[in-house]
């Protein structure tokens, strides 16, 4: 039996010690070519990201506009507003909860094409919607298919990527839903909502397309008793010239020890409950932050604030911002390591909050206050604060502190925790607990974001973001006391580091 490498450093599967290792260029050129189908597979996987990021900031420009629709029946109060917003973490924890069957029942790859559709079902559904109700189930089908894929791709993509870049292509969900995001924010400044709506379509084809062309996880195969299939799968995104013998053998051993069936009692040992409690919280954390609330009513709460720029472009550019941060997360993730950068980020998305949370209170108050979503008492005081001109660059400060929130949220505690779930769960547990994490994140996602507007009317818009800023000091905590650091690891030495319960990887 091959013993996990604990101290190993560098690439974990140099299957020929013996010979004399390559120069750097020549290292460099090898992994580009053995990787490039497995860039090819990620990207296939994370096309349905795009999707999910699509579909969530959905509303920032349409509840506005349906807003001052002329039609009655899709003319939103405030109430049908928060509902319209909120209903899509909803469908995302139901579509959580169906990956905890579903990820292991058809496997990763199956599971993602599955999410297409009801996100094709939802968007025809918004696209031709007459109705309130038509508006609330396509919010709904297209939350579900987000929930499915963001449990599913990521175990996905780290089971098929090897450890040299398993960091950066962990990255790549979190990058493709930010970069979906921005493509509705810009496609918003452009087409009317319904067209966002037919728009949405375009990427589940394509996703689809693809991905009947990829292989299905090694891993997943191997623990369905598919060992052929599983070893041709592995040369195929390894590429022709690749030696896999270690590297299967390596993932056959840790198959063949959790074939069984995860009980109860071992359930409660720490190796099997530990990683799965760090997944959950950082989830759970993740989202009181306050980033789904904060991306759901981002043009809202820039209509609802003094503000330079008008709220359209202002939410555009945030967009922008957040592509750009999760970027070079992700060409620093396997450089810097996953706890620095969680710990940057966690402090940058605390000095934002404190500074929004300040500016509502103490600053100019908005002329054009949005009436649609109940921003209105954005300011407890509002009658003593003066007014804000269209020309001071006071009014700057709520577009700057969104820009720091998203930054430091799209460089650590938004990809990273993504990654960490897919890297520590235990392959036993790994298709149930990622949909169990899935769940607990939507979950809290839908409180926070259909609670946004009611403690905004009743004590002012300056108090969720104090909250947010609470918990960021929370997450500083958390991380230095629970979260391991798992840079150039295979996932086998990750699990035996749990399993061992050796506090580094290197003793």
């Amino acid at each position: 039996m091959q013993e996990p490498l604990l101290g190993a450093e560098g690439r974990d599967y140099d299957t020929f010690p013996e010979k004399p290792p390559p120069s750097p260029g020549e290292r460099t050129r090898v992994g580009v070519l053995q990787n490039k189908r497995v860039f090819l597979a990620t990207f296939a996987a994370v096309l349905g990201n795009f999707s999910f990021g699509y579909a969530l900031v959905y509303t920032s420009p349409v509840i506005p506009a349906l807003e001052r629709s002329s039609d009655p029946n899709l003319n939103l109060t405030k109430t049908q507003a928060s509902w319209f917003g909120s209903v899509f973490t909803l469908g995302a924890a139901a579509g959580g909860l169906s990956a905890m069957v579903l990820n292991d029942l058809l496997g990763r790859k199956l599971s993602i094409m599955f999410s297409a559709v009801p996100s094709a079902a939802g968007y025809a559904l918004m696209a031709g919607a007459h109705g309130l109700w038509m508006l609330l189930l396509g919010r709904m089908l297209t939350g579900f298919a987000g929930g499915l894929t963001a449990a599913c791709i990521p175990v996905y993509v780290s089971e098929i990527a090897p450890p040299s870049v398993r960091g950066a292509l962990g990255a790549t969900p979190q990058l493709m839903a930010v970069f979906g995001s921005l493509s509705l924010y810009a496609l918003g400044l452009l087409l009317p909502w319904r067209w966002l709506a037919v728009a949405g379509e375009g990427p589940v084809l394509v996703m689809v397309l693809l991905l009947s062309c990829m292989p299905n996880s090694p891993r997943f195969l191997l623990s369905k008793g598919r060992d052929a299939e599983a070893l041709q799968a592995l040369a195929w995104l390894r590429g022709a010239d690749a030696d896999t013998r270690w590297e299967f053998e390596q993932i056959q051993d840790t198959v063949r020890r959790q074939s069984s069936h995860l009980s109860w009692a071992e359930a409660r040992d720490p190796h099997m409950y530990r990683p799965i409690v760090i997944a959950l919280l950082m989830r759970f954390l993740q989202q009181l932050t306050g980033i789904t609330p904060i991306l759901v009513y981002l043009q809202s709460i820039f209509d609802s604030t003094a503000v330079l720029l008008p709220p359209k472009d202002d939410a555009a550019i945030v967009g922008a911002v957040r592509l750009l941060s999760v970027l070079i997360a992700a060409l620093t993730m396997d450089l810097a390591g996953r706890k620095v950068l969680l710990f940057i980020s966690a402090a940058g998305m605390f000095a934002a909050n404190l500074t929004l949370g300040l500016y509502v209170h103490f600053g100019p108050k908005s002329l054009a206050p949005n009436s649609t979503v109940g921003l209105e008492r954005a300011a407890l005081a509002g009658t003593e604060q003066p007014l804000a001109t269209p020309t001071s660059y006071l009014t700057l400060v709520p577009l700057l502190a969104t820009m720091l929130f998203i930054m430091g949220y799209a460089m650590g505690w938004g990809p990273i925790t993504w990654l960490l779930m897919s890297e520590i769960l235990p392959l036993r547990a790994r298709g149930v607990a990622s949909g169990l994490c899935v769940l607990v994140s939507w979950l809290t996602a839908f409180a926070l974001t259909k609670s946004f507007l009611l403690v905004t009317n009743a004590f002012g818009l300056q108090a969720p973001f104090f909250f947010f800023a609470a918990v960021c000091l929370v997450n500083l905590a958390f991380t230095g006391c629970c979260v391991p650091e798992t840079k150039g690891r295979s996932l086998e030495q990750i699990e035996s580091f749990f399993r061992t319960g050796r506090r580094s990887f290197l003793h």
